[in-house]
């Protein structure tokens, strides 16, 4: 089937600081690939680059084999790419049907209500919260506010930044049972951007591991969850035949 986005060598800076350093990476047709990092490793930063919210200095995406960096925001959207940024961003006062209707703005068709219809059926509690004003909605509504909203755009690529952040254990499982579902029955490709390494490690096809602005890792989701550094650093699973040895003083083999 092909790639959908294609990254080569990417390089972002904020300001004097490069934040992400020659990235390269391919997300399929179809599939969910997540990219994990912590806090600061530049994830955030290469799904901005891809919706046209921040311009490389170097390197190219491509999207459907056309390059799209550099062009702005309103544009990459209307090519179907949905940013769900971090923080859900959702219109605070606007209620919950009006902040949907949002992600259709670029659409001239005339199935925009079948498809709230189908947000509805995704998410079922925003039906019932359809009139209330998105502020008074909880963080776990909020964020399926934002992917329900995202969904509207009718998008073939969906870029998810930390879906998962501050929900409780029972909302990020029913998070990421939502976006395993939108890619199986939509069709909807996802780059999904997590710390949650467990939560993506388990949703995702094919996952790429960032620190400080590099690419250091990539493999199948299913190999990364059984290699050693990904369970020590990212899993917290620790060895325990390795008696005394100390966090600190370990190196990560990729280094």
């Amino acid at each position: 089937m092909g790639n959908v986005l294609e990254i080569r060598n990417l390089e972002t800076y904020y300001g004097p600081i490069m934040a992400i350093r020659g990235v390269s990476m391919d997300v399929p047709t179809g599939k969910i690939v997540t990219l994990l990092g912590a806090n600061g490793a530049g994830k955030t930063t290469v799904l901005k680059t891809i919706s046209g919210a921040m311009d490389p200095q170097k390197g190219t995406v491509s999207y459907d084999s056309v390059e799209i960096q550099g062009r702005d925001p309103d544009w990459v959207a209307r090519q179907g790419i949905a940013h769900v940024p971090e923080g859900r961003e959702v219109f605070p006062f606007l209620n919950v049907d009006e902040n949907l209707r949002m992600g259709a703005f670029s659409r001239r068709d005339g199935e925009i209500q079948q498809d709230l219809e189908m947000v509805y059926d995704y998410f079922p509690v925003l039906k019932e919260l359809s009139k209330a004003q998105a502020v008074n909605l909880s963080g776990g509504q909020q964020q399926m506010l934002a992917i329900g909203r995202a969904l509207m755009l009718r998008p073939k690529l969906m870029l998810l930044d930390e879906p998962s952040l501050g929900l409780s254990p029972r909302l990020v499982h029913e998070i990421s049972e939502i976006i395993q579902r939108l890619n199986a029955e939509q069709g909807v490709t996802v780059l999904l951007v997590e710390q949650n390494a467990k939560m993506a490690l388990e949703v995702g096809h094919y996952g790429y591991v960032m620190e400080v602005g590099r690419i250091v890792m990539e493999d199948t989701c299913e190999r990364l969850r059984d290699a050693p550094d990904i369970q020590e650093f990212y899993l917290g699973m620790k060895d325990e035949g390795v008696r005394g040895r100390r966090r600190w003083k370990q190196r990560k083999t990729w280094r």
